[in-house]
């Protein structure tokens, strides 16, 4: 009898993880975190890749182009902003629309306004300097906006989400995301090299973006009324003791820090590499690089998740790891073959695929990080954390690059991959602790 009642407990569990999955766009919570996905990835590429190829077709400077990458460091410090967005609630809206979209409906607003205004100003022929400065601070205010946007978005889908529809709201915010990354990276280099021009693209790109707003105006509220913290330690120290509490605290933080290290190398300077070191133009990397490549990660996400469910997270983690290491080397033998078509589709995908496999490992092992009490804080930390090196290998890719060549930059980027897949070998105790610790309630 315990055996059978098993069976059916196990039964309905499945049952219910897998019928968001049927019905995603019948159930609203689940068809809003998909546009909420996409809303939170159209301008991250706006203020990267996408930049990037921007000030490349200008004749920017490959040493200013890796430090422009330092536009998007608002993603690794907005834990410090997040308990504020967290604790503050704008009266007005607060009362109409919750919290959570309160603060969304302004930030995404002032998201729109800043494309618009990229789109006026432009990027001018120039190497350089004061000519640069306003686009390049618009491009910082988009950043922190964006970073702003995830910190909500986030903490949203904590509070909308049941236990048993947290898996399939993390894969449609993922799909949106990279779904909007294909539009504001390939599609946006395409339509300005063939179509809209550069400022053109960028004003599409804000309309897209103000399109956000009825969505967000249309999604549901939360169940129920989850406070607002009440104390500047509710928000801020409780969290942080939590963690840093922990068995192997600082171990983690560190790992998390290396774990995507070598694909940060990779993609740095990925797009000024395709461009001016293979010698492809704007137009074919868009369409093939950008567009292909986030479909690679999309794919390589998918087949990361479910390949997790049978691994389990540390050996996900660690194999997803060193196949993402191992992948960079595909971009060194583009970077020491003759242009080819063929062979650039072949790496990129190569790449990217084994970059979604990691990152599915990746996300899950945050959310089995964070404590379910101050999630919205712990895990904008932790995301935080984990984009300090996309962010900060920018200036220090350029540079190696333009020391080294591409081929010995690639290789260095293999090597760099290792001591994270190291780390967790030697954190698995820990790892498997914390998952069963902070698994999610059933019900």
């Amino acid at each position: 009898m315990p055996d059978a009642a098993q069976a059916r407990a196990e039964r309905t569990s499945a049952e219910a993880t897998r019928a968001p999955w049927r019905q995603v766009f019948a159930n609203r919570r689940i068809a809003a975190l998909l546009l909420f996905g996409f809303a939170s990835g159209l301008p991250l590429a706006l203020s990267g890749g996408t930049l990037q190829a921007w000030l490349t077709v200008r004749g920017v400077s490959l040493k200013d182009i890796g430090f422009a990458t330092l536009i998007g460091q608002a993603y690794v410090f907005k834990f410090l902003w997040a308990p504020l967005m967290d604790r503050v609630e704008l009266p007005w809206l607060a009362s109409r629309l919750g919290r959570r979209r309160a603060w969304l409906v302004p930030v995404q607003g002032l998201l729109a306004l800043v494309l618009f205004s990229m789109a006026w100003h432009g990027v001018p022929h120039a190497h350089g300097g004061v000519a640069l400065a306003p686009v390049v601070v618009l491009a910082v205010v988009l950043a922190f906006l964006s970073a702003s946007q995830d910190i909500v978005i986030d903490a949203y889908r904590t509070d909308v989400l049941p236990a048993q529809e947290r898996g399939a709201g993390a894969a449609v915010l993922v799909l949106g995301y990279r779904t909007a990354m294909i539009i504001s990276g390939g599609l946006a280099l395409w339509l300005a090299s063939t179509w809209l021009g550069w400022r053109g693209t960028y004003a599409l790109m804000g309309v897209l973006m103000a399109a956000a707003i009825p969505a967000t105006l249309w999604a549901p509220s939360p169940p129920g009324h989850v406070p607002a913290p009440s104390t500047l330690a509710a928000a801020v120290v409780e969290p942080a003791r939590e963690f840093l509490a922990r068995r192997g605290a600082l171990a983690l933080l560190a790992a998390i820090v290396l774990y995507k290290l070598g694909d940060a190398f990779a993609g740095a300077l990925s797009t000024t590499f395709l461009i001016r070191g293979a010698g492809y133009s704007p137009a074919v990397v868009g369409l093939t690089y950008k567009t292909m490549g986030l479909a690679s990660t999309i794919a390589g996400a998918l087949l990361g998740g479910a390949l997790l469910a049978r691994l389990g997270l540390w050996r996900a983690l660690v194999l997803f790891g060193i196949a993402q290491g191992a992948a960079n080397l595909a971009y060194w033998g583009l970077a020491v073959q003759l242009p080819s078509l063929p062979l650039m589709v072949a790496a990129v995908g190569i790449e990217n695929f084994t970059s979604g496999m990691g990152t599915a490992a990746f996300v899950a092992w945050l959310s089995a990080l964070c404590d379910a009490r101050f999630s919205a804080t712990q895990f904008a930390l932790l995301s935080a954390l984990s984009a300090v090196g996309r962010v900060y290998v920018g200036p220090l890719s350029g540079l190696l690059a333009a020391r080294w060549g591409w081929p010995t930059f690639y290789l260095f980027s293999v090597m760099v991959s290792a001591p994270g897949v190291l780390m967790l070998l030697w954190l698995r105790p820990v790892i498997d602790w914390q998952e069963r610790a902070h698994a999610p309630a059933e019900g």
